[in-house]
């Protein structure tokens, strides 16, 4: 991956503005590149981000303790509301949804969906239910229900981890065939698992599944990855497909995007995925990926 190799490509004011805006609702950290920080792979691509947080922290919480504030319910559903009847709703293609504190984070969190659907028929809802990993919540429950029961049915795509995606379902996620059994009953038409089981040793695996087809991106596993892994996948998925990719090149592009700067974060030692420094592999990505369609499940029934 020789940066040197690639070229600028740098945005013109008139090619900036015609790109669509996007809401980005979750945690928001002072350092580092997780929730709402990462929709700097957006601004980088040219679309305008609008932020709504939903917890103020000063770093990701696997940096050790720190203090915490949630946004009071009141004021959240009050600055969503804002939104929801802002004049400039119609520049918005996108919402993102991701990290809540709390059941009526999530409730004024739809509500501001509804605004932009109404606003922008087009627009896409994509829903990264941040809930927790590695066999646990992290969120508590109810909050977890809420973004079951609320922002999933409303969702245009989703991104869930495998172990998300297996709690939101009720279901065991063990094997590629599972999974496409679970994602095709979550609801969104567009389901993408991040940490899905790759077929080949050493590697990981990210499974785009959909009612026709299921497509899985594989690339190595990479040791001593940071978090912000799934955070930034979703920002840089949402912008390939307002860019009009077909579901295998916006998978293909986020993917090797995503795992190109982890690497890259990694080889340099670093403790957060270090947007700033590798921002020509959020334009112009060197790294590859393998793309394969899993054939041995059927496709749900229209």
């Amino acid at each position: 991956m020789n940066r040197d190799a690639r070229p600028a490509k740098l945005l013109t004011p008139e090619s900036a503005m015609a790109l669509p805006a996007v809401i980005v609702v979750s945690s928001f950290v002072a350092r580092g590149s997780v929730g709402a920080r990462a929709a700097f792979a957006l601004e980088r691509l040219g679309h305008r981000v609008w932020t709504l947080p939903t917890v103020l922290l000063p770093w990701h919480p696997g940096h050790g303790r720190a203090h915490r504030h949630n946004i009071p319910d009141d004021h959240f559903a009050d600055l969503a509301g804002d939104l929801a009847g802002a004049r400039w709703l119609k520049e918005v293609g996108a919402i993102m949804t991701g990290y809540f504190a709390s059941p009526a984070q999530v409730e004024a969190a739809a509500r501001l969906v509804a605004a932009v659907k109404a606003a922008n028929p087009a627009a896409l809802h994509l829903c990264d239910p941040v809930l927790g990993d590695n066999g646990s919540l992290y969120v508590p429950e109810p909050v977890a229900i809420a973004q079951r029961d609320t922002l999933l049915p409303i969702a245009d795509l989703a991104t869930p981890n495998r172990f998300e995606l297996g709690w939101l379902t009720g279901r065991t996620v063990e094997d590629m065939t599972s999974l496409i059994e679970a994602a095709r009953v979550l609801g969104p038409a567009e389901v993408v698992v991040t940490s899905a089981p790759a077929v080949m040793r050493g590697k990981i695996a990210t499974a785009l599944v959909n009612a026709r087809d299921t497509l899985v991106a594989e690339n190595l596993l990479v040791t001593g990855a940071t978090s912000g892994s799934g955070d930034l996948f979703a920002a840089l998925f949402v912008a390939r497909k307002l860019a009009g990719a077909t579901a295998e090149a916006a998978l293909a592009s986020a993917a090797a995007t995503t795992f190109e700067i982890i690497a890259r974060t990694a080889k340099a030692g670093g403790d957060e995925l270090d947007l700033a420094a590798e921002q020509l592999a959020i334009v112009n990505p060197v790294a590859s990926v393998d793309i394969r369609r899993f054939a041995a499940a059927r496709a749900r029934p229209a």
